[in-house]
């Protein structure tokens, strides 16, 4: 098993106590938070950890999520055709330039 025969051995040999913040836990909840720092849905890091509802994996890791009104105000951006520089460049809802 790899936590009672490479993770808790290799931490016992760095010295650091070997408890529950140094442990497997942390390793689950950092490959969550880097998977949701980039973005992956909440369905499919309940599947990839292992949990049997999505609902449990956002309560749990909510305060993970990146702050969304950033990312709400480019999609929108880009859905109506601002380039990065905020420069308009109209654009019909289907994507087709309309200038």
């Amino acid at each position: 098993m790899f936590n009672s025969g490479v993770w808790k051995p290799a931490i016992r040999a760095t010295g650091i106590p070997d408890d529950r913040h140094n442990g497997m836990h942390v390793l689950h909840y950092t490959y969550a938070s880097v998977l949701l720092d980039a973005g992956e849905s909440i369905k499919a890091l309940s599947a990839y950890l292992g949990h049997a509802d999505p609902g449990f994996t956002l309560r749990t890791y909510t305060h993970l999520l990146p702050a969304s009104e950033d990312r709400t105000r480019r999609a929108i951006d880009m859905a109506l055709g601002e380039d990065q520089a905020g420069n308009d460049a109209p654009q019909a809802l289907d994507g087709r330039d309309t200038a």
